[in-house]
């Protein structure tokens, strides 16, 4: 490991450590318990009847739900505005074990199927242990080139299958710290030029970069994978957090079992805060994101493996996926004033960008917007935001908060990497 990738995560613990004193973690559990907030302005009883129903059919975010739901997560970014499946979870035993399996299709072909099993109140209740299988079917992703100085014209797409099956552990010493760790194997995974539904006119990547390479194998070799991860989370909500924080760091090795040439691991430390005044009418978001990879001499990260930056919960103003590099910093500073008691309103700053080196990265590629909120107390439903970037004006809708972080949940390899 590089002296200066150590003192990046040296210091990202750090600031972690010192968000987590005593006295910080005093002062959120003595936050009042979260309530239906009250918007600045009367709610049209319409709209309260909405999300009443939305909450009774999908569930409050926490993932509870007992028997068949509807599966409306478990896709990335650039699958489309939408996407939907069933979803069925039994729990056995009160809490003590469930079994939860889901299939989905996006607005753009995007296809996922998935089974997990997992044990989640053992050794009274601070210890989970399960496994999980997930195929995987992505269209239509999009890559520009590697570096910060990529061509927006470059744009072209691909599509990747993966299966992968992993066995996975959580220890909680604390109701606030969680100690987690995973191991899998992906299998084979499959490039292939784009297809499916609502296809934009951008040419194969392998036509336009085929050099890169991860094009030069005749097949993309199986991955042994693993991960270890701290992360301390005093949110109120994952969905629609108002108070609180979360911080993490986490370790990540892949190791091809092919050539050996895509051997590579991975540190990343993320923190988010969220600070609310005494009604919570107004809610000030913060997050910040490091992922700097690591080789051995002679090996090198494929492409879709790649850190990226770009997209709706990233970069705003730019593109999914709009760039690639070893090594990505992103930060993200929201202020959401709820105007009713279920929609909030919101304004953004993003910065941010990858470097091929630790050192050479900076917050050079900014966007800034303002959106719309649209939740419960506990979950966010709906997400319209509208953001300027050095390439112009972007619109993005979606279903989840922009800092629900959703890999905190994610178990199975990230295949692309996901901003």
């Amino acid at each position: 490991m590089t002296i200066p990738l150590i003192r990046a995560i040296r210091a990202a613990a750090a600031v972690a450590i010192v968000s987590l004193t005593p006295a910080a973690l005093a002062a959120q559990e003595a936050a009042p318990a979260a309530a239906e907030t009250t918007g600045l302005l009367p709610e049209p009883h319409f709209i309260s009847r909405v999300m009443d129903m939305a909450t009774r059919t999908i569930g409050d975010g926490s993932g509870e739900k007992n028997g068949l739901y509807p599966e409306m997560s478990n896709m990335i970014t650039g699958s489309g505005w939408i996407s939907l499946g069933p979803g069925y979870r039994h729990w056995f035993g009160g809490d003590a074990f469930f079994i939860d399996s889901s299939a989905a299709m996006s607005w753009r072909s995007y296809k996922m199927a998935r089974a997990r099993a997992e044990f989640t109140n053992l050794a009274e209740r601070r210890v989970a242990v399960g496994s999980e299988v997930k195929w995987q079917d992505f269209t239509q992703i999009t890559y520009f080139g590697v570096g910060a100085d990529s061509l927006e014209t470059d744009r072209s797409e691909y599509r990747i299958k993966s299966l992968d099956a992993i066995g996975y552990t959580s220890i909680r010493p604390l109701k606030w710290l969680t100690v987690g760790g995973h191991a899998g194997w992906l299998m084979s995974p499959t490039l292939a030029d784009p297809a499916g539904k609502f296809r934009r006119d951008y040419p194969a990547t392998q036509a336009i970069f085929p050099s890169e390479s991860a094009f030069a194998l005749t097949g993309q070799p199986d991955y042994l994978h693993g991960e270890v991860s701290v992360t301390a989370d005093t949110r109120d909500h994952r969905s629609h957090p108002q108070h609180g924080g979360m911080y993490r760091a986490s370790w990540t090795r892949f190791s091809d079992r092919g050539t050996g040439r895509f051997s590579f691991q991975r540190f990343e430390a993320e923190g988010a805060q969220f600070v609310s005044n005494h009604d919570r009418r107004f809610t000030v978001a913060m997050r910040g994101w490091l992922a700097a990879s690591d080789t051995a001499e002679g090996r090198e990260l494929p492409f879709y493996l790649m850190p990226s930056l770009g997209g709706n919960s990233t970069l705003r103003g730019f593109a999914n996926y709009r760039f690639h590099d070893r090594h990505l910093a992103v930060a993200n500073v929201e202020l959401r004033i709820a105007v009713l008691s279920h929609l909030d309103t919101a304004l953004f700053v993003d910065g941010g960008n990858v470097a091929a080196r630790l050192a050479d990265l900076n917050f050079d590629q900014r966007s800034y917007g303002v959106g719309l909120r649209l939740h419960t107390s506990r979950a966010t439903f709906g997400r319209v935001d509208i953001a300027k970037g050095r390439e112009g004006w972007r619109l993005t809708v979606s279903t989840s908060d922009p800092l629900h972080l959703a890999r905190l949940s994610r178990r199975t390899a990230p295949i692309p990497f996901v901003p």
